[in-house]
């Protein structure tokens, strides 16, 4: 997911900052693109993905839609370990969401938190907005559950009773959590917070302010954050070499080193405990028959680009305070 950021600079920025972001934001189109894909022959089922994001002209390598597949088995698993947990009574913090559709399938199943809120670039919020507007699919579920006759909405912005998009600057701590005390945000409640490939977009400085702020502005709280891992070697020097000649820089990659500094980041900067798993760790662990089926989908040449592919992404999640929920013994 595209890391948020305002779409004018800090004051401190140049013009490459502006390029900087412009390259982030084009990795939401990506990402976008390749779930939509994945959907459409039948990785999983999301029936409002296809309402967000057109369909891409471009058949996706079966390695990138089970690597997909993977990423979206892995952070609902434990979203779902932590609505579980809290009883649905709790928050939910998406950062850099994009087109995320998980307000939707969490409705669906009957799962909804106590509010749900998304934060992601300005422009990237006024496309998801004009969407929802546009789309019965999309705007009749919030408007189920807003008892109200009109919602708080501008260009930048949506807040219900139980859904809010808010478009911000996760650089800007001060800026960000205004907005969202704004639409209601109550640091009292068990929150959880979800990063998907946002982090490694910011300085290591930038992220590790996110994570402190995340930690210290809840008393029970888990983060969840998906990202690269073990680019020190030749594979991931590829991958920063591919993403640098679109103008996009790994500005935190030095935090992806490996799954001992993914967890010693999130340790060092307030939180209590760290899990982490590269995704061939995970995908490996999924049940036999549900890997038969996607494997079924489409023929896979070459399962050794697969694994390095998988083994360059990890699923992070650590736990500060709710030992009385049980919020450390959720493990994938």
């Amino acid at each position: 997911m595209a890391s948020s950021s305002k779409e004018s600079s800090f004051s401190s920025c140049s013009s490459s900052c502006d390029l900087d972001d412009e390259g982030v934001r084009g990795t939401c189109e990506d990402a976008s693109l390749c779930k939509r894909f994945a959907v459409s022959i039948g990785y999983w089922h999301d029936p409002y993905i296809e309402h967000l994001v057109r369909q891409s002209k471009e058949r996706k390598a079966p390695e990138i839609n089970r690597g997909y597949f993977a990423r979206v088995h892995g952070v609902s698993q434990l979203i779902k370990a932590f609505l579980r947990k809290t009883e649905c009574h709790c928050q939910i913090l998406n950062l850099g969401a994009g087109m995320d559709t998980t307000f939707w399938k969490l409705k669906d199943e009957g799962l909804l938190p106590n509010k749900y809120f998304e934060v992601d670039f300005p422009m990237i919020v006024t496309r998801k907005l004009l969407t929802i507007k546009s789309k019965p699919l999309l705007f009749r579920p919030i408007m189920e559950l807003h008892p109200e006759d009109t919602l708080q909405m501008d260009s930048h912005m949506l807040d219900s009773k139980r859904y809010a998009i808010i478009g911000a600057d996760l650089r800007d701590l001060s800026e960000l959590e205004e907005k969202l005390k704004k639409c209601n945000m109550n640091t009292q409640l068990p929150t959880l917070l979800i990063t998907e490939c946002v982090l490694v977009y910011m300085t290591p400085e930038q992220s590790a302010n996110l994570l402190k702020w995340a930690a210290s502005s809840f008393e029970t709280a888990m983060f969840i954050n998906y990202e690269q891992v073990n680019m020190d070697d030749r594979f991931g020097q590829i991958m920063i070499e591919n993403l640098r000649r679109r103008s996009c820089d790994l500005a935190g990659v030095e935090t992806c080193k490996s799954l001992e500094s993914q967890k010693e980041r999130l340790l060092l900067n307030g939180w209590e405990t760290a899990s982490a798993v590269n995704m061939m760790e995970l995908y490996s662990g999924l049940p036999r028959a549900e890997v038969n089926r996607i494997e079924s989908l489409e023929f896979l040449d070459e399962m050794e680009l697969l694994e390095q592919l998988m083994r360059h992404y990890c699923l992070c999640w650590a736990t500060r305070g709710g030992q009385e929920l049980g919020l450390k013994e959720i493990t994938y």
